[in-house]
């Protein structure tokens, strides 16, 4: 999920961005890691295109010789077990299990075998849809919701040293090279509040307020780099700034500096971007729509034509079907303190650090809390045991990620690494021999959201975290993904025959990677790779389930990379069956539209619920039932099933009680899951009061704490659903935002603005040409 407060506040405003950029991670704090790197592994001056060489050709077979290369051959043998030696000759990187599918060298070694076995799915029923939207709670909810109060801060010291900036830099003010930003700084120190950014970059809903402190931070650190000033004095005047404005406790701010300083000061020490760029890349929408030619680029497509789209079949009802377990975001906290204060002044609270709790009503729970605290190992412990005797009959599991805690100030790799092995020790012993899918989060990098491109061979490389990966996730996997799972963590799997998995490290897509300011260019061709993957599938007559973390539709999501990633999904439509994400710690999903036909779904996204309780939710996970092994299989999701516990009660009694909260295709009435009902399904949310309260709640996993929804909130909540594009909100909710406008409203202005939506319905409808007639009507062509 979006890092914690502390995460975004590093350096009160100045380093609103370091803030970005700790949302949420670790890192190791052996030795000055900005002054020492590689030889040779400075990348040159930026340029439009891809600036870098690399040893990694997805398009196999040319290059030269010597140099390690990815190439599709139908019916070739996967490259030996083990890992690939660097520089080795041209390998295949199939990664099925020798021998593979029909057309990818046989059938017999995919990773899942078949039980023959048909799960019981619930049947649609109306009563019981109904009954489920008249259940309230609505004014317990209002009661209880938190009321998040604007904090004013005084600013008079700040003002003052900026004042003296000011006087150094002479008053000049050029934006685009970062110049004058005491100015800047000044005029943003009256327009934010510090409180409402750090809430903003939690949540990832960003405004005008974010933008303009990101714009200052950013700005006012390009000043000091400029001035001489290294990274040690940047850190201590980035701390100082941090305590003195009270926006976290000295010791937070003191990891905070610490652990992402060097990163933040490496990288802008090397970029030529200005605030609005960099700022823009960053935040998004909020930031408006900054050209940037340094980060427009698009993957390539092999020569094949797109086959004809034909109309989805729907999966064969009673039918086989295989039961899929997804868990995301676990967040396990090893120092969870029962009793402890919950309601301290740092990102993650309920720890032996903050001390015991003052009242009985800011402790710590015994299960958890809904306040700033990650799961504790029982609650951890006691959800998989009920997994495991609940669902003895799941075929196979997809973990797409988030393991570590939020305590990003004081993260190291080493610990990192310990939650890994801990937790896939025990995902192995209590789910033996079922398969298991993983996903990597962007919590496993130490510090938070730094996943550096395989051109960054210097101490800030990532080989430490891939190369863990690589050894504790062979256990589940065959041993010829270790290449792409070394290079990328990313890998793809033949499950059956005609269905494959692939998962995606979705971190280099993550805008609060840092790293990619140096260069976003489809980081270590992992698009390019999936294109492939996704043609030779194609080729293969091969249905695809896609895993990862963030979902590409979402605010954190870079969007000229979910661009790209949107082409992807358009492109192998009739290919890619389903999609599954985490990451945002709600149940919710996306749905991609044909970019030719935005009224035509063409692929959803599941976005399962967390694990933990950050914040204010209820622990939960998902249930799948996929379309199995017959003659006429779609490989399509046939139904899913949300299971929460009840956190309050578990801490009342003393006894968690984890249960059903819904059936999707039960509660909305849904006659499948096809995308084109989903599309259905968010018309009539928008349209249907109760049915979006039912939504909300189902959202919230029945959170007794959860906020109340205003009519902005509803609009943004659609809007996330019909986006499987990021930073394109205009483009892709402009209709059903106005339609939802036209149903709050009452009265004459009621009248007017169905009329203007109306007009602006019918003139959307129009081809593009005659968007010019009013250019002419007016006398301006």
């Amino acid at each position: 999920m979006i890092p914690p407060a502390a995460s975004a506040v590093i350096p009160a405003i100045i380093a609103l961005l370091l803030a970005a950029s700790a949302s949420g991670g670790p890192v190791t704090r052996s030795g000055d890691a900005a002054t020492v790197e590689a030889a040779g592994s400075e990348p040159p001056p930026q340029d439009a295109g891809e600036w870098f060489e690399d040893d990694w050709d997805v398009a196999g077979p040319g290059g030269s010789p010597g140099v390690e290369r990815y190439q599709v051959v139908e019916g070739s043998e996967g490259p030996p077990p083990g890992r690939p030696p660097a520089g080795g000759d041209v390998t295949s990187n199939d990664v099925d299990t020798a021998p593979a599918a029909p057309g990818r060298g046989g059938s017999a070694g995919s990773v899942l075998q078949p039980r023959n076995r048909t799960h019981v799915l619930p049947a649609p029923a109306a009563a019981a849809a109904a009954d489920n939207r008249l259940r309230s709670g609505d004014q317990l909810d209002v009661e209880t919701a938190r009321q998040f109060q604007l904090l004013r801060i005084n600013y008079t010291s700040l003002l003052a040293d900026l004042a003296d900036l000011a006087e150094m830099d002479g008053g000049a003010l050029d934006m685009r090279a970062g110049r004058g930003l005491p100015r800047i700084v000044d005029k943003a120190l009256w327009l934010f509040d510090l409180k409402q950014v750090v809430q903003e970059i939690e949540t990832s809903v960003m405004s005008k307020v974010s933008c303009t402190a990101c714009k200052a931070g950013v700005g006012l650190i390009q000043h000091y780099l400029r001035g001489g000033k290294s990274r040690d004095d940047i850190n201590k005047i980035v701390y100082q700034f941090c305590v003195s404005l009270k926006i976290q406790s000295p010791r937070v701010c003191e990891g905070l500096t610490e652990l992402f300083g060097g990163e933040v000061v490496h990288v802008l020490k090397r970029v030529s971007l200005g605030p609005e760029e960099v700022c823009s890349f960053v935040i998004g929408d909020a930031c408006g729509d900054v050209y940037n030619p340094f980060h427009e680029w698009k993957v390539v497509f092999p020569p094949v034509s797109k086959p004809e789209v034909l109309e989805p079949k729907v999966p064969t009802e009673g039918a086989p079907s295989f039961k899929v377990l997804h868990l995301s975001d676990t967040h396990f906290d090893p120092y969870y303190q029962e009793g402890t204060n919950a309601d301290c002044n740092e990102p993650l609270c309920c720890r032996l650090t903050n001390g015991p709790a003052l009242s009985s009503s800011t402790a710590a729970g015994r299960w958890g809390d809904y306040r700033k605290c990650d799961t504790p190992k029982r609650t951890v412990d006691n959800m998989l045991q009920h997994i495991a005797s609940t669902h003895p009959d799941i075929d196979y599991i997809i973990w797409t990620g988030d393991l570590p805690p939020h305590d990003v100030w004081n993260q190291t790799r080493e610990e990192n690494l310990s939650i890994l092995k801990e937790t896939v020790a025990q995902m192995a012993q209590l789910f033996p021999g079922i398969p298991i899918f993983p996903a990597l989060g962007n919590h496993e990098a130490a510090p938070v959201n730094s996943f550096p491109p395989p051109f960054v061979q210097n101490d800030y490389s990532i080989n430490w975290l891939y190369d863990e990966l690589d050894a504790q996730w062979r256990q589940w996997l065959p041993s010829s993904v270790s290449r792409t799972v070394r290079r990328g963590a990313f890998y793809s799997v033949l499950v059956r025959p005609g269905f494959r998995i692939i998962s995606l490290n979705m971190n280099y897509c993550n805008n609060k990677n840092w790293w990619l300011l140096l260069n976003s260019t489809d980081p270590a061709k992992e698009l390019q790779w999936f294109i492939y993957e996704l043609q030779s599938a194609e080729f293969n007559e091969e249905k695809v389930h896609v895993i990862g973390h963030i979902p590409p539709g979402h605010s954190d999501c870079l969007k000229v990379w979910s661009r790209n990633f949107y082409r992807i999904i358009n492109r192998y439509e009739s290919t890619i069956v389903s999609l599954f994400f985490g990451h945002t710690h709600y149940d919710e999903f996306e749905l991609f539209y044909d970019t030719e036909d935005l009224g035509r779904a063409v692929g959803v996204a599941y976005i399962g619920p967390s694990v933990t309780p950050y914040y204010d939710l209820n622990p939960g996970y998902r249930i799948y039932y996929v379309d199995g092994d017959h003659k006429d299989t779609t490989r399509a999701v046939v139904d899913h099933e949300t299971w929460v516990m009840n956190l309050k009660d578990a801490n009342v009694y003393d006894y968690p009680l984890w249960y059903k909260e819904y059936s999707v295709r039960e509660t909305y009435e849904m006659p499948s899951l096809l995308p084109q009902e989903w599309d259905t399904l968010i018309n009539k949310i928008a349209q249907d009061g109760p049915l979006f309260d039912t939504y909300y709640r189902h959202y919230w996993k029945n959170s007794p704490v959860r906020p109340p929804c205003d009519g902005e909130c509803k609009k943004r909540m659609i809007c996330d659903m019909r986006s499987g594009k990021s930073h394109d909100r205009k483009f892709l909710c402009q209709e059903i935002e106005s339609r939802i406008d036209a149903n709050t409203r009452t009265g004459w202005r009621a009248w007017i603005y169905n009329g203007l939506a109306l007009s602006m319905s019918m003139i959307m409808a129009i081809p593009s040409f005659t968007y010019q007639i009013p250019k002419y009507v007016f006398g301006l062509g």
